[in-house]
């Protein structure tokens, strides 16, 4: 039976863990052991238990753990090379990591940082010294050659696995660093290069990465101080091209309007007039050169599809054409990478991503890891080192049930939301389950909600608790958001009549009047991700939040022309800004969104998630509390724990929360 945890940091984030919360069969314990636990694939979600106050941490385990065998023998490798101090090295690596792991280092790096970019350069520049080295190289290439079909190119990935919001950016600049400045000094090297295209799966990821810009202003090599000062100069030798893979897509290669088209005959041929394959690897690579290393941001976005499929459960409706929608961005993001292999050639692949697991649609069974993932600091390792917020669920709901309905919330209002009205006189009815689960989080909400209010005449710039719904499809978030937002309907006298929404503090109507300010937002970032067009559906749903936003620009940025900022780029400053100080988004409080937000989406003042769509597999559930889980403070504080009946005492931050239901 899982067991209460009152405090879930046991660890320092900046050394290896020492200790860890033993599993059982049936659950988490508060019995802690001593040493690191082993990668084991299992991903805990929180479990609600009956208590006055709330769930500190307590887990359920959805199907027994088993290790990750690969994984571990690497990393036992890499502890073995780490104690030798780092064998077979260049001195430039060697001054990396001594720079990286410095005692007075002002910007000190997480342990989970330290060892993935250890795991890397072992593979790269040592592992081959050595036979249980060699071996590890030969099982590594197998997996690769694997999972790659008959007529595909064999690409050599290494993936590093890191839960959300332990720095996976740092990591890639970092890496960055070691290859560029090896390359400098080792320049016919075949191991390094300084040339590097980063793939992203959308166009907030690939923004937020111009960090990686050895020139850019807020670049991390120099505000984290990654690099030896006298090295910073060498960086600019650098070429790195950002991208989202939708660049991959072979674009028509000339402007000719429809009937021309139709006349020189594309109706028979829709390739005719589309690039190929080359000259988009031109016009995504420009100046790269050849032999170049990828990024793969939210790696788990990328792979072939099995050639032989394994037995899983048929799926339909919105899990269909999700998976679906999986199938054809892992497609178009493989193919890319294997037109630039064949055009430019490429050195290496590294996959960065907190879930780097088959999608459903893959052919592979839903969640299956990656088997080229080389290092794992998971979830549970980030609880446990205080890096990451702690998922909970409020204990407010009185179900004395094994699976309480806040918990399996789809299971009980799914067949309501998926119903369509007859006709579109007849409003629809909100399910009792719906309502209650909303409320109590609201209600939790509240709290934090004064709590901060209270707390913003001291820290001024503070930003709001913000509160993320996350549901299956449009019909379902329009439907959550008027109820959450307030809607306008047609009065008893064909006139328009405004709705106030059911939670105040969420309303965007007041007084019968909407709000100048929104306070809750409907977005969809996948379509607002992919740089396309919105649908003419979305955009009829969200016209008064488009024309209120204009309105404010206005108001905000008085010599600011509205008419040059599309739809499209006006939705998608205001989701990237939520939560942001003197920005566009700062005032939103809500975010209810159409489908899955998309990675990139990381605010660290969210505070309180509602599933409102269907969880087919734990790599879902961990996608969605991510978006939760970013901490807000990162200030250490005295710890202590009681190990085997004696007091252990280290430096670790104090425990943050994000407030969970229907994951």
């Amino acid at each position: 039976m899982t067991e209460m945890i009152e405090n879930p940091v046991i660890n320092s984030p900046y050394k290896e863990p020492k200790r860890y919360f033993k599993f059982t069969d049936t659950g988490i314990t508060n019995k802690i052991i001593k040493g690191r636990r082993e990668s084991t694939y299992f991903i805990p979600i929180p479990k609600p238990k009956q208590r006055s106050g709330q769930v500190a941490m307590d887990y359920e385990i959805q199907s027994r753990a088993t290790p990750n065998r690969l994984i571990n023998a690497i990393r036992k490798q890499v502890g073995i090379w780490r104690n030798k101090n780092y064998p077979h090295i260049t001195q430039i690596t060697r001054r990396l990591l001594a720079h990286w792991q410095a005692p007075d280092k002002a910007h000190k790096l997480f342990f989970c940082q330290i060892e993935a970019i250890e795991t890397i350069i072992y593979l790269t520049e040592a592992a081959n010294k050595d036979k249980a080295g060699k071996q590890l190289l030969e099982k590594l290439a197998l997996a690769n050659e694997q999972a790659t079909p008959e007529n595909g190119k064999v690409l050599n990935r290494l993936a590093s696995k890191m839960a959300t919001g332990s720095g996976k950016t740092v990591v890639m600049s970092m890496l960055i660093a070691w290859q560029v400045l090896n390359k400098i000094h080792h320049p016919k090297s075949p191991r390094f290069t300084d040339k590097f295209l980063v793939v992203t799966p959308g166009i907030t990821i690939r923004d937020r990465l111009r960090v990686l810009l050895p020139n850019d202003a807020e670049n991390y090599y120099q505000k984290l101080d990654l690099v030896p000062n006298s090295y910073l100069q060498d960086l600019g030798r650098a070429k790195i091209v950002i991208t989202n893979y939708h660049a991959f897509m072979l674009r028509d290669n000339i402007d000719a309007a429809k009937l021309t088209k139709s006349i020189l005959g594309q109706s028979h041929n829709p390739d005719l007039f589309k690039e190929t394959p080359g000259q988009m690897v031109q016009r995504v690579c420009r100046e790269l050169g050849k032999e170049i290393i990828v990024f793969n941001d939210e790696a788990h976005h990328c792979y072939h599809r099995k050639p032989i499929e394994e037995k899983s459960a048929k799926l339909t409706g919105d899990a269909r054409k999700e998976a679906e929608r999986n199938a054809q961005e892992a497609r178009t993001w493989i193919t890319g990478l294997e037109q630039i292999k064949t055009t430019l050639g490429i050195k290496a692949v590294y996959d960065l991503s907190a879930t780097p697991f088959f999608l459903a649609g893959s052919g592979y069974g839903e969640g299956t890891l990656f088997p080229w993932v080389t290092s794992d600091f998971s979830l549970t390792d980030a609880i446990e080192s205080g890096i990451v917020k702690v998922p909970r669920v409020p204990v407010d709901d009185n179900t004395i049930n094994e699976n309480p309905i806040n918990r399996h919330l789809w299971q009980h209002i799914g067949k309501a939301f998926k119903s369509t009205r007859k006709n579109q006189e007849t409003e629809f009815v909100y399910p009792q389950e719906f309502e209650n689960a909303l409320s109590t989080l609201y209600d939790n909400y509240q709290k934090a909600y004064h709590l901060w209010h209270k707390r913003r005449i001291d820290y001024p710039d503070s930003m709001p608790p913000v509160f993320i719904v996350v549901c299956n499809n449009t019909l379902t978030s329009k439907r959550v958001f008027d109820y959450i937002a307030g809607y306008e309907k047609e009065g008893p006298h064909g006139d328009k009549v405004l709705i106030e929404g059911t939670l105040p503090i969420f309303s965007n109507v007041q007084n019968g009047q909407w709000l100048a300010q929104p306070n809750t937002v409907l977005i969809d970032s996948q379509q607002l991700e992919s740089g396309e067009a919105l649908s003419s559906e979305f955009k009829q749903l969200v016209s008064t939040e488009i024309a209120e936003f204009k309105a404010e620009i206005k108001q905000r940025y008085p010599g600011r022309s509205v008419d040059t900022i599309t739809d499209e780029e006006l939705l998608r400053e205001v989701m990237n800004t939520v939560g942001k100080k003197g920005k566009l988004g700062e005032h939103i409080k809500c975010v209810v969104s159409v489908s899955m937000l998309t990675e990139g989406w990381d605010i660290n003042s969210v505070t309180h998630i509602l599933g409102i769509r269907a969880f087919s597999s734990q790599l879902l559930c961990e996608q969605v509390v991510g978006r939760g889980l970013r901490r807000m403070n990162y200030e250490t504080e005295p710890h202590t724990v009681e190990v085997e009946g004696k007091t252990v005492e280290f430096d670790a931050f104090p425990a943050e929360y994000a407030e969970i239901y229907g994951v």
